[in-house]
């Protein structure tokens, strides 16, 4: 409250506006300079007002997320005949990878518009000839490797898994660079590429691996990795970029693509059950909008006008 005067009335306003005071002043100095016209001016040659798009925007512009689903099939994941496998599936439970994907698929699937997903798998020893590879079709379809739905490619690594041989080494380079080839095709933001890799986090080819993601930086596309089993996953970390941008080479990523997630923080004790569905979305998709407004962004790509209903 303002200080009262002695009659408790507030004390006259006379000469105590910025407006008046400013206009004191000038007088003073017109009074001492007989040049003086003011104490300066500032122009404004141009601006611009920019819209801040949100990532409903662009899903509302027709923009289509595409995911691929990557599995780790190399022998540190254990015998899948074997109790102690991450692989390992009994008449009353889901094995740990398949507990991953139905969970994490579940909710990457309704953002996939025509929810045919490409599955691959990796690190296993293939028939017929039992050749290692890095990024064989989970459906043994080499020309259409799109399964339907997350049910699709949960059919179709059950399947794998009666008829690869688990080795090794862990390489991600292959597939990410598989994906990006995709993602490269089409870069005028009609289409968003997401790749998801589960894994148990023993990665052989990290060099490669960071090469691959450096380059897919510049591309529409991300990469959620969801890591399963008791690894501490130190590799992972690294590869998600949030504390450290991601280097390669001398060449630093051009944005962060990699979102890594600890599947056993969102599971019970028996690891048979998730805890929270709603947390794992979350924290499974938590950068992804941010992902792709910041490709957008960069390429100065608007969202396109909803056609009207």
């Amino acid at each position: 409250m303002g200080a009262m005067t002695s009659s408790g009335s507030l004390p006259p306003a006379t000469g105590s506006s910025p407006e008046r005071r400013a206009s004191s002043r000038c007088t003073r100095k017109k009074c001492k300079k007989k040049k003086y016209v003011n104490s300066g001016t500032v122009t404004l040659l141009s601006f611009s007002v920019e819209s801040e798009f949100t990532f409903v925007d662009y899903i509302r512009g027709g923009t289509q997320l595409n995911f691929t689903v990557a599995i780790d099939f190399t022998a540190s994941n254990g015998m899948p005949s074997q109790p102690t496998s991450l692989h390992y599936a009994s008449p009353y439970q889901l094995s740990a990878y398949a507990l991953a994907l139905k969970a994490v698929g579940e909710i990457i699937q309704d953002y996939d518009s025509d929810k045919l997903f490409p599955a691959y798998g990796f690190g296993a020893k293939v028939p017929p000839d039992g050749k290692i590879s890095h990024q064989f079709p989970l459906n043994n379809n080499a020309d259409n490797p799109s399964c339907a739905g997350i049910e699709g490619v949960l059919e179709s690594y059950l399947q794998s898994l009666r008829t690869v041989q688990l080795y090794g080494p862990t390489n991600f380079a292959p597939v990410i660079n598989q994906v990006a080839g995709t993602a490269a095709q089409v870069t005028d933001g009609s289409q968003y590429h997401v790749l998801l890799i589960i894994t148990d986090g023993v990665i052989s080819d990290m060099l490669q691996t960071k090469e691959a993601i450096v380059t897919a930086s510049a591309l529409p596309m991300s990469i959620i990795i969801v890591g399963v089993g008791p690894a501490e996953f130190e590799a992972m970390e690294e590869l998600d970029g949030d504390e450290v941008r991601l280097s390669s080479r001398g060449r630093y990523a051009e944005r962060d693509i990699v979102q890594f997630v600890p599947f056993r923080d969102y599971v019970d004790d028996s690891g048979n059950q998730v805890l929270s569905m709603a947390r794992l979305a979350k924290d499974v998709l938590a950068e992804i909008p941010e992902q792709l407004l910041s490709y957008m962004k960069t390429r100065d790509i608007k969202p396109r006008q909803a056609d009207p209903q």
